[in-house]
């Protein structure tokens, strides 16, 4: 009797795991069945609204209103609410990126890797002034008589140079003179992130035997006309900015008279626009032709020029960016 019993309750367990495993299917089976099949990744979604960040090259709150056109632009053309706003640094641009609080970027050169490295950026466009899509830095200062090796000359709009920089239009030009830096000598940089207003001035200077660290007065001026200011007022003897960026710095100070020009830096990619890499792909190209399409309409080219004097925008050369990280590798700044 015993025996029976023990058989029928282990009948309703064969029949209970049957049931559990389908039709008759081994749990072993139906294991390495799912296994088998792939993974389907879910497709990714347009946000309800886009940030687009911007970081000054000059005053702050001019920015502010001037970006407003290109984020009504992009909504407009994606039927995306888009929202411009105005970062503090690269630094702060590429956080927002990394943490979701902006999807489209416009940034340095280093800072593109930055935001490619750190938030999975994808970089899309690149800015192009005076027809090249690349750039220099510029050195300059208020004591020719030390730094410049031939005669002051003038532009048509009356801005200074000297040692053949006013004639060249590609970088380096001048680079030797750069070692008449003394120890001790104030240079106003821009920011430590910025390709063109520290890390490429920095490791010429390091080639040129100065020591960045103790052998220089550095200056962080915080903007490519703040190093011009800088320079202009006597604050620094010798300063760095983007070429040429004595066009945009507004003082009371006589920039066309007191900064002279003297060198020149090696060609440097032109700033540039990343997007978030989990934004849809379809709406990545939307944005990029949308910003592309922008630069080629009569206001476009306005506000462009008013934001970081830009002619027009090209799709990125994403090998043109190993010089600046081999720049900030020899100068041991990371991304």
């Amino acid at each position: 009797m015993k025996h029976l019993r023990f058989m029928a309750v282990l009948f309703a367990i064969v029949l209970f795991a049957t049931a559990c495993t389908g039709s008759g299917a081994s749990p072993a089976a139906e294991t390495d069945a799912a296994e088998s099949e792939p993974a389907e990744t879910p497709a990714a979604e347009a946000p309800e609204e886009l940030v687009i960040g911007f970081v000054p090259s000059r005053e702050a709150d001019a920015l502010v209103e001037t970006i407003q056109p290109v984020a009504d632009y992009l909504s407009e053309q994606l039927g995306i609410p888009v929202e411009g706003v105005v970062s503090s640094d690269y630094t702060g641009l590429v956080t927002a990126m990394e943490t979701g609080q902006a999807q489209i970027g416009a940034f340095g050169p280093f800072a593109l890797l930055q935001a490619r490295d750190r938030a999975d950026a994808e970089i899309i466009l690149q800015s192009v002034r005076r027809g090249s899509p690349s750039y220099h830095t510029q050195f300059m200062t208020n004591n020719p008589d030390k730094y410049c090796e031939d005669e002051v000359v003038e532009d048509e709009d009356g801005f200074k140079y000297c040692n053949g920089t006013l004639d060249a239009d590609e970088g380096p030009v001048a680079e030797e003179a750069i070692a008449n830096i003394d120890e001790g000598t104030a240079v106003s940089f821009v920011e430590q992130s910025s390709a063109s207003g520290y890390i490429f001035p920095a490791t010429i200077m390091i080639n040129n035997g100065i020591d960045i660290v103790t052998g220089i007065d550095p200056i962080y001026a915080g903007g490519h006309d703040s190093s011009v200011i800088a320079v202009c007022e006597g604050d620094a003897e010798v300063g760095v900015s983007f070429d040429d960026a004595r066009a945009i710095a507004e003082t009371g100070c006589d920039v066309q008279e007191n900064v002279v020009v003297f060198a020149y830096g090696p060609e440097i990619p032109n700033d540039g626009w990343a997007v978030s890499g989990d934004l849809p792909d379809d709406l990545k190209e939307q944005i990029k032709q949308a910003l592309l399409d922008y630069a080629d309409t009569d206001e476009g080219k306005e506000v462009l020029t008013a934001i970081y004097e830009i002619d027009g925008l090209v799709e990125a050369d994403l090998d043109s960016f190993t010089i600046v990280e081999d720049a900030a590798r020899e100068l041991g700044v990371t991304e």
